[in-house]
């Protein structure tokens, strides 16, 4: 009798600067969810932009052994990965599903939206577009299109373990970038579905995009994951934390202190991932963001 593998948790940092102690303390809550339910932790380093850097990957990774997360098998990186979303483009393509789109972001910003549409959303002006038209825009914009998913919905609703249920836009997002990388929107799913990643949680910064990721996956035949997107933590000033705000890389704080301001966060007496693990109860953690002041 064969058994399926467990699911598995994740953890998915771009190294384009190093974590703070924010980043730190989503990494602590996206493993106490996955050991708490038994899944297994991945940990997969998300470096499709040329703004990421393979030295900081290298010390993201040793930051997160030092406060004491484990994951099970080597760390992946996108990078390694290009056949996997190609196929999937193509599969797309095949299906009818893509579209060329050779707009700006000042174009989308500054084209008519339908009423009630979400400011930013695509407003489908390449969408249609015949082989004549098409080879016109080539021409006047000198520069490959990207791909776009013909949606056929406006919305989608995923569920949330702290937000319950969540209905946000889908549009005809990108899924290949006109310099040929693949979109987060696409990567992420693909990624997530190759590795058996059935329980995404993040900064709550992204449940937006979790609809339109959620929409794309089910195309694909893939399952939704159990989301759980966690308040993000914030400067005094009320916005999100960045290393301009003062101490607050691992390095600026040190492993002790990181870990007790974290546990401090949460309301555990723990002092250790694993002692944070024997007190972990996603029905009790905070549903407001975490203000952080430097010591």
């Amino acid at each position: 009798m064969t058994t399926s593998p467990p699911g598995a948790g994740r953890f998915a940092p771009s190294p384009s600067a190093d974590l703070h102690i924010g980043n730190l303390r989503t990494a602590v809550l996206a493993w106490l969810f996955a050991r708490s339910t038994g899944r297994r932790f991945l940990m997969r380093v998300e470096d499709l932009d040329d703004r990421t850097f393979p030295d900081i990957a290298e010390r993201q990774l040793a930051d997160l052994a030092a406060i004491g997360i484990t994951w099970d098998g080597p760390a992946s990186r996108q990078t390694e990965h290009a056949e996997r979303y190609d196929a999937v483009v193509d599969t797309l393509r095949d299906r009818e599903l893509l579209f060329e789109c050779y707009c700006t972001r000042r174009d989308i910003a500054q084209a008519p939206r339908a009423p009630h549409a979400p400011e930013g959303a695509y407003p489908g002006t390449c969408r249609d577009l015949d082989e004549s038209a098409r080879e016109r825009r080539r021409a006047e914009t000198g520069r490959p299109p990207a791909l776009r998913l013909r949606t056929t919905v406006t919305e989608f609703t995923v569920y949330d373990v702290l937000h319950g249920d969540y209905t946000g836009a889908v549009d005809d997002f990108v899924v290949r970038r006109g310099d040929g990388v693949p979109a987060y929107n696409l990567a992420v799913v693909v990624d997530d579905a190759a590795s058996g990643i059935d329980q995404v949680v993040r900064g709550d910064d992204l449940l937006s995009s979790s609809p339109r990721q959620a929409y794309l996956a089910r195309l694909l035949g893939h399952q939704q994951p159990v989301y759980a997107h966690v308040p993000l933590v914030l400067n005094t000033d009320g916005a999100r934390l960045a290393k301009r705000d003062g101490a607050v890389t691992l390095a600026e704080i040190g492993v002790p202190e990181a870990l007790t301001q974290i546990a401090d966060s949460l309301g555990y007496r723990g002092r250790t991932v694993e002692e944070m693990l024997d007190e972990f109860d996603p029905r009790l953690l905070p549903r407001t963001p975490w203000v952080y002041r430097p010591g």
